[in-house]
Formats: C-alpha cells, structure tokens, sequence
C-alpha cells in the first residue's frame, strides 16, 4: 500500500527518522498523520489512554532541534506506542488492570525515559493482558484487543497475542511504526508472530526493569516490536542500557546492533531442536521451519541438528516459577497506598485486602496469584519450587551445550497461527501451550526473535523464531535479517477497522 500526501503510516522508524533528518518531511506532519490513525481505529481497542498531545510536543521538540542544526537521537520524529506496563510520568498507568485504574505515576520507567531521550514521542498507553497474565489479549480490565488481521472469509475477530496484543496489534494496523513490549514467557515474540512483525526480547537484563509493573522478576524483559529487524535493532539500541536503579541490569556497553547488521550468514551453524518437532504442532507450522532453515542455508549458514532434552519440562517448570513471582510481586496491591481501595462498611484491615484484590484482579491473575502462592507455601515449597528452579537449570544447560553445536537456533514461534477471540477462554491449559517454543529462551534468559515467515491458507501470519547466545543479540538480528530478505513477507491485513 503505497504512502500517500501526508499519511505516513507505511512508514518504518528508520524512514521516518531518516526523513525527518533529511527534512523531506517534519516529525510534526508524522505525528499528526498516526495521531489521526490512532483516533480512526477504536475498534481494534488497543490504546487504553491516547497522548496525541505527548507526541506533538516530542515532534515539535525535534523539528525545533534539527532547525537549531542541533543533533538528532536515534528516534528523532518517530512517535510510538508504550505498552501500559511501563510507569509514564504524569499519564495513567495501569498494567490493563481495574486496581491501578486511575494510578498516574511522577516518575519516568528507565526504558520510556530512554526513549524520549532518543527522540521519540508517544502515541499513547497500549492495551495488554493485565499485568502481562495471557497470551491472547483477553484479560484486560479495558476489553479485548482485536487483530487487525481476519481469517480468509470470516469477519470472526482473532487474537493479536498476549500479553503485548495492544502492541502487535497497533503495528500491524499500521497505528504506529513501533512499541515496546515487555516478555516474560514469551509475549513479544508470541504476538509478533501473530500479527505478522517483529519482535526481540534480549538478554535478561540488557533493557531496565526499573518503574515497569512487576509479573515474574526474574523472567520479565523489555524490549522492541516493530515491522522490520533493522526497525527492531534501531530501538533495541535506543531501549538499552546499564542502571543502576536496577540490581539486575547488565553493566555492558550497548552495541551498535543497526549498524552492524549483515544478512551473510556464511561461517555461521544453525541447530534445528529436534525436541520441538512437537506433536499437534500446526503442519504449516513445520512446513514454514523447514522453509527457515532453506532460508538460512541459501544465506550461507550450515544447518545442524542439536538436542535441547529438557524441553518437554520448560513450560510446566515456567507455571510454577512465574506465578510463584506474581504472587510476591502483587502482594504489594492491597489498597493502602495506590490504586483502587475496597473499604465494605465496618471491615478490618484485613477485610480491606480482600475486598480490594476480590474487585482489583481479574480471573487470570487470581489464577496465577492463587497457583503461585500454593506453590510458595510450606507444605510445597520444596516439591514444586525448589523442583522448578533447578528445571529451569537444565533448561539453561541444554541451551549451553546445543551452543557449543551452533551459532543461534532456529525454531517455531508458536504452534498454532491466530486464534479466534473467546475461542480459548475455557481451556487455559491450552492457551499456556501457546508458549510452548518460546519459554524455554525464557527461562534461560537468552535473546530471542521472532521474524514473519509466510500465510497460512487462511490468510493468517506465522513467525520464526532464533534465538542466540546470552549478549549475543547481533547474531540473532542477523539471522533474522537473513530470513526477513528472503522470506519477503510484504503482506498487511485489509482495513475493516
């Protein structure tokens, strides 16, 4: 869909800084042009809070510098999407939850704050499954996120993927050129495949976790989403950084990941995990790896078989370990110093906590919270906690060993392409299994993308995945450089909203 006067939606985030520094056009003209975007495709409900405002101040701030002759950040003009996970100064933040509706933070996120100082400017608070509990985008106190994208003769609405839909969703809809998305087992990559972009999460502890709504903490990671790789290297490196508000973070230096890609994959193994041939894995789904590992040998690379024995393991050990954290880490929401407080006449304090979590979480969360302080308390600790974390220790090994075989790994994203909205609500074993190829990464803390592949029959996205060496995020856009030129996906759902 070629660009025309004055709609620059089709635009990437390297076009649009590119051309504002060119002075082809001004970053106000952009902001106004996905402003107007945002504003015509309620019906996709992925923004939960609007800030048209945010993003012409940030545009005026760059056309305003670029006319000083002053320099340019690396997102200089380009206004995004910031999922409502990370706390945003001054404007609503509520991790899609009913008992932070209304919290509005003084503080900026080091992710968010980074970005602005990129240049960036933003669009609005995207919608997401609240506290990042789901993988369809269905548990929002906000209401469901729509994909923009439908099944070949239906007008059946499908799942953009959890929990970051809002932002898959408002970058295949073409609402904005980017978002950032937070992955704890998986939800960037899940809804990137999705919906038909890209998605990186990077090793645990490149990009803050300071002033982001807390789920697992020590699984959760930030990162881009975005239509291109090159996009997704462009604000991987504007995103990360050393904090030291974070006892987590990574004191390294940040590469120059956009400068340094190169699609030659020549000299390079890539391991296809046998233990992933999964059974009720979509045909396409298979049928789409074996095109990847065309792909990547036609760029040179040699495609090796490796074992990667504790998979089957890595999705029951994630259930227990990140509802274990959410239990902790939600303790804190009992209605005495932020957010929704339910006072029913003549309670005690204890009463009070109850009332509130009762009205505050939903269904999923209560699941989570419930499964996590089962799984935490005395009588369990050590046969389901304990168990999982060293679980998650051979998980970390195997990736270890099958590295010492090749260079990144190749494998699905999902087992499945979309599914219809609703279609899953009463099965949430079957949802969990959704992350089924993308935990594992998770829990061993590596980088991984995931990269559009090609159609279903029905017309619906899939993704693959790669996933590299902790630190070694070049080599995993690399690869999916490799496969983005010659996959040549191109294809964007047809407007209905």
């Amino acid at each position: 869909m070629p660009r025309t006067e004055n709609d620059f939606t089709q635009l990437g985030i390297r076009e649009i800084r590119d051309g504002v520094a060119g002075g082809d056009f001004t970053a106000r003209e952009v902001a106004e042009s996905l402003n107007a975007a945002v504003e015509a495709a309620t019906s996709l409900n992925a923004f939960i809070v609007t800030t048209p405002e945010k993003a012409l101040e940030a545009a005026d701030a760059t056309d305003a510098a670029r006319a000083a002759g002053k320099a340019l950040g690396p997102m200089a003009g380009v206004p995004i999407g910031m999922k409502d996970l990370f706390c945003t100064n001054g404007v609503q933040t509520t991790a899609a939850s009913h008992i932070l509706e209304g919290f509005i933070p003084h503080y900026e996120s080091t992710v968010s704050a980074n970005l602005w100082a990129a240049g960036a400017g933003m669009l609005g608070k995207l919608n997401l499954d609240q506290f990042a509990m789901g993988s369809s985008n269905e548990t929002s106190y906000f209401g469901n996120v729509s994909s923009p994208w439908r099944k070949a003769g239906s007008n059946a609405p499908m799942s953009p993927g959890g929990s970051s839909g809002g932002s898959s969703s408002a970058i295949a809809a073409r609402l904005c050129p980017a978002a950032t998305g937070t992955d704890t087992g998986g939800s960037i990559r899940q809804p990137a495949a999705f919906t038909g972009i890209c998605g990186i999460k990077p090793t645990y502890g490149r990009c803050s976790r300071w002033g982001v709504v807390a789920f697992a903490s020590s699984l959760d990671q930030a990162g881009p989403m975005a239509r291109s790789v090159e996009d997704c290297a462009i604000m991987l490196g504007a995103m990360a950084g050393f904090d030291p508000k974070d006892s987590t973070s990574l004191d390294a230096p940040v590469p120059d990941w956009f400068g340094n890609l190169d699609a030659d994959m020549r000299g390079k193994k890539v391991g296809i995990p046998r233990e992933y041939r999964m059974e009720g894995t979509d045909q396409a789904i298979l049928d789409s790896w074996d095109r990847g590992a065309e792909w990547l040998r036609d760029a040179g690379a040699e495609i090796v078989d490796v074992s990667l024995p504790h998979t089957k393991y890595a999705l029951p050990a994630y259930y227990i370990v990140a509802p274990a954290e959410a239990s902790s880490n939600l303790a804190r929401y009992d209605g005495v110093r932020y957010g929704l407080r339910d006072l029913p006449d003549g309670a005690g304090l204890q009463d009070m906590y109850a009332a509130t979590r009762a009205a505050g979480f939903g269904d999923e969360v209560k699941r989570r919270v419930m499964l996590g302080t089962y799984v935490l308390s005395a009588g369990f600790y050590d046969a389901y906690y304990t168990q999982a974390m060293k679980v998650r220790t051979l998980v970390q090994r195997d990736f270890d060993a099958a590295f010492e075989q090749c260079d990144v790994i190749l494998a699905p994203t999902t087992p499945t392409a979309s599914f219809p909205l609703n279609s899953l609500n009463d099965d949430p074993l079957t949802m969990y299994l959704n992350d089924v190829f993308a935990v594992p990464a998770s829990l061993a803390g590596l980088p991984a993308m995931s990269v559009p592949a090609t159609l279903t029959e029905d017309g619906l996205p899939l993704g693959l995945q790669i996933v590299g060496r902790a630190m070694d995020e070049q080599s995993v856009l690399n690869a999916g450089l490799a496969i983005e030129q010659r996959a040549g996906f191109t294809a964007q759902p047809e407007k209905w909203w």
